[in-house]
């Protein structure tokens, strides 16, 4: 096994992996991966290591940087449940001003800049600001509240494992998937339609400004102006029961109704028993 560093720094605060060996990588002045590999020979991504890190990985990497095994396995994505990968960004998607740091030397990548589920700063509490204002921002002003109780549901269940009725990140996934809207629209572009928009109404005229919408349940993490609209449908699924997800089968058609069917029957089945969806109120 490798030896410890010589010299050696703790993490920052809520510091991504990747980027605290990064940032001993500059200090030493060798390229990230020929850091990573000085303890983990085989290495062939230092990403991976954020998503994928191993027991015995942490443990060598620990060794190196004179840490415990517990603290380097906290600074990775490797106990987040497997759904949640996918709403983890590959490159920060925002960035908090107030917590940002630029007297460490390379500017350092905090895990939450990659949590595609958060509109706030964990450490602070600011809002996240996109570069540019949006009419989203003003839209969905009022679902704030709901969308702040969406964003600790879905980080309850990616950084604890917390469950709901239904997991919190299963729900968001399936509010991306299409809807038919009724009358069709005339123009014909049905992928502008999601299922979100049959309960956050106000997102079909956001989208309808969009030339593209790539966003789906394989790839869910939107952009910061549209995400209080996601975060809102969760709560508000949440808090209605499983009588809602019937109601949505109804604005599917074909197999995008099929595999909406086949994720959610065992839970709509028994809806009967709850009665109609409960009125949820946003402020």
């Amino acid at each position: 096994m490798t030896g410890p560093l010589p010299v050696s720094s703790p993490p920052l605060l809520g510091e991504l992996l990747s980027s605290w060996i990064s940032r001993h990588a500059d200090f030493y002045g060798v390229t990230p991966l020929t850091m990573l590999r000085h303890g983990l020979p085989e290495a062939i991504s230092l990403g991976a290591i954020d998503l994928s890190l191993a027991k015995a990985q942490a443990n060598r990497i620990a060794g190196m940087f004179g840490a415990s095994p517990k603290l380097v396995r906290s600074l990775s994505f490797a106990d987040a449940p497997r759904i949640a990968h996918r709403f983890i960004a590959k490159s920060p998607t925002q960035r908090c001003a107030c917590c940002l740091q630029t007297d460490v030397g390379p500017l350092p990548v905090l895990r939450s800049e990659l949590q595609g589920w958060r509109i706030t700063c964990p450490h602070c509490g600011v809002p996240y600001q996109e570069k540019t204002t949006s009419d989203g921002d003003r839209t969905f002003a009022q679902y704030r509240a709901a969308a702040r109780r969406g964003e600790t549901l879905l980080d309850n269940h990616a950084e604890r494992s917390l469950e709901t009725w239904l997991p919190p990140l299963e729900i968001a996934r399936l509010l991306l998937m299409r809807r038919i809207p009724w009358p069709p629209p005339r123009d014909g572009d049905l992928w502008r339609y999601r299922l979100l928009g049959a309960i956050v109404p106000d997102l079909d005229a956001i989208l309808a400004k969009e030339t593209a919408f790539p966003y789906s349940p394989k790839h869910p993490i939107l952009p910061l102006h549209i995400r209080p609209a996601l975060l809102a449908g969760v709560t508000i699924i949440n808090r209605a029961g499983p009588p809602m997800l019937k109601m949505l089968q109804g604005h599917m058609m074909g197999d995008n109704k099929n595999r909406f069917v086949m994720a959610t029957d065992h839970l709509v089945t028994p809806a009967i028993e709850w009665g109609p969806p409960q009125q949820f109120q946003l402020i």
